[in-house]
């Protein structure tokens, strides 16, 4: 397994040269520091820690400067461990970059899903909602929790109610890679992924066997200009307009 961290930008579209549009989640893939090694003699296990996103000394405290000085680079906005075992040849300090997969790859995406605030059970539970007839007063209401005859009227663990909805660390999972850019430091990936936009999400390889997934080949706008495009369309509309013949009086009654 191996992953990299990122944050979630938002969702575009791109297209196939066949013209499929496919959806994709742009994602900022800035490069990651490998802060430190778990391995098995010491630690009992194996482990990556990466590190993302610098963040200021006077804003950071002693541990975590001590921490990152040991990589030589700054100190971390946030620190993932991964049980990555396909990165445990890579040496503390070096990076990783959007390159660790390419167009193609099946990955699953975690990341902390949008906060919704109190909500009941209806909107969070997709719990079926009362009568609205007949004389009901609890419409939306959470309805019987127990029953004195069967539990003794204990709630039992787990019985749906309102609450908090939202910021849940969830993982979508098999999405496609369609293009990864290391240049630029982005990956597209296609399908929406949890959390709201500037959110971080760890990319990493999928868990689930999966089968190979032809790469889309996409349109490419390299070295394209729109004005020129559009005035050689315009200039194939006039040319088919002064060829195709004109209708006269006669011929239209």
């Amino acid at each position: 397994m191996k992953g990299i961290l990122g944050r979630k930008l938002g969702m575009t579209q791109v297209f196939t040269i066949e013209g499929t549009l496919i959806p994709v989640t742009v994602i900022d893939v800035k490069p990651n520091v490998v802060l430190q090694k778990k391995t098995k003699e010491v630690d009992g296990y194996e482990a990556v820690q990466l590190g993302y996103e610098d963040v200021k000394e006077q804003r950071s405290n002693k541990p975590a400067i001590g921490h990152a000085k040991k990589a030589n680079t700054a100190p971390k906005h946030y620190i993932k461990e991964l049980r990555a075992d396909e990165m445990m040849n890579l040496e503390v300090g070096a990076e990783v970059k959007a390159d660790l997969f390419k167009a193609g790859d099946v990955v699953d995406v975690q990341g902390t899903s949008k906060g919704k605030g109190y909500s009941g059970t209806i909107v969070r539970n997709n719990a079926a909602r009362g009568p609205m007839t007949h004389g009901s007063g609890h419409h939306r209401h959470i309805g019987s929790l127990a029953t004195n005859g069967r539990n003794n009227g204990v709630v039992n663990k787990g019985t749906v109610m309102p609450g908090q909805e939202g910021v849940y660390t969830t993982t979508n999972q098999n999405l496609t890679i369609v293009k990864v850019d290391a240049e630029e430091g982005y990956i597209l990936v296609k399908g929406n992924v949890p959390g709201p936009r500037k959110g971080l999400v760890v990319i990493k390889t999928t868990v689930k066997p999966v089968k190979e997934v032809a790469v889309p080949e996409l349109i490419s706008y390299e070295g394209v200009s729109v004005a020129e495009e559009l005035e050689k369309v315009s200039e194939t509309i006039e040319a088919e307009l002064a060829a195709a013949p004109v209708a006269t009086e006669a011929e239209g009654k």
